[in-house]
């Protein structure tokens, strides 16, 4: 595969910024004009790291570059900060990281890029604060995602929420927002947004994965309760044993590009 390491100043970030792709090799018995002028599109995963992580985590702890070359898939990995993949308009001059996604990296990436721009080309897939990512983007551009993988993370209900005794984390989000109400009634509910799409039959097909000793499960199994209560026709996997860690991360991510039906080359020969 080709690694590419990419800087460019982000008008949505309002800074300097750097994100990695992995792109499909050249062939060794195809000559590099036929290759790189062929005008081919590849299908592309949009790969979201977690709380503390970078562009980088994915390529460094687990073997997605290997995935991907088996695939020739196009693997996008942007950085976020703990963001939570949120707008933040009085953090700096502006860091617009929900926007900068769809609205600037993405264009970048198709028209700078082979990377096809149809929606069935198209996936998404994060770990924990990247999986929060992953099915914020799903549920608030469903035209644009084929499919999400969801990897220790779950939609929450947000009703639920009580200001006294809330995370820091969450706290400071709602005041992003404007407030509980804003908050609830925002792009960051994707327990209720799911819920609607899901009944109008609008959503990419979901993929959601925890492990049993993760300490995000217990939230995990009232989502899943809530997702059969809603009808959600999503596939859930628990794996045992497994914490909040990149072992499971590593073994998930294999199964969401099964998932995805990525399990074949670009040509859709299988492996």
């Amino acid at each position: 595969m080709s690694l590419v390491h990419m800087n460019f100043e982000s008008q949505y970030l309002g800074n300097n910024y750097e994100f990695s792709i992995i792109l499909p090799d050249k062939p060794r018995n195809v000559h590099p004009k036929d290759f790189y002028g062929s005008g081919q599109k590849y299908k592309v995963l949009w790969l979201l790291h977690g709380t503390f992580g970078d562009h980088t985590d994915w390529i460094r702890k687990s073997n997605i570059e290997l995935y991907a070359c088996e695939r020739d898939l196009i693997v996008v990995m942007p950085s976020a900060m703990n963001s939570n993949y949120s707008n933040w308009p009085n953090f700096g001059t502006g860091y617009a990281m929900f926007d900068f996604l769809t609205e600037e990296l993405m264009p970048l990436v198709y028209n700078w890029f082979p990377a096809s721009d149809k929606r069935e080309d198209n996936f998404i897939a994060g770990l924990s604060m990247g999986g929060g990512g992953a099915i914020k983007y799903a549920v608030n551009h469903p035209d644009k995602f084929a499919a999400a993988a969801i990897l220790s993370s779950c939609p929450r209900n947000l009703r639920e929420i009580d200001l006294e005794t809330a995370p820091q984390r969450t706290k400071v989000s709602i005041m992003n927002a404007g407030g509980l109400d804003a908050y609830i009634n925002s792009y960051e509910n994707t327990w209720d947004i799911l819920a609607e799409l899901n009944a109008k039959g609008n959503l990419p097909r979901l993929y959601f994965a925890c492990g049993t000793n993760d300490f995000l499960y217990d939230s995990f199994r009232k989502f899943r309760q809530y997702a059969e209560e809603i009808g959600l026709k999503a596939e859930f996997e628990e794996i045992e044993g497994y914490r909040h860690e990149w072992r499971f991360w590593d073994l998930t991510i294999q199964h969401a590009l099964t998932f995805f039906g990525l399990d074949t080359d670009n040509a859709g020969n299988p492996f």
